[in-house]
């Protein structure tokens, strides 16, 4: 019985960046470009 909950518990759903194309978690800003419904919410370095 203990691990009959098991089978409920899932991993998060990723989508897609619009901006970059890289996975992220719903409602939360990009963490590769900083973006988030369009704006830019978060300053990213870039190591180029």
């Amino acid at each position: 019985m203990r691990r009959a909950y098991n089978s409920v518990l899932k991993l998060p759903q990723l989508t897609s960046c619009p901006q970059c194309g890289e996975a992220y978690v719903p409602h939360r800003a990009c963490p590769s470009c900083g973006q988030y419904k369009g704006r830019q919410v978060i300053a990213v370095n870039t190591l180029a």
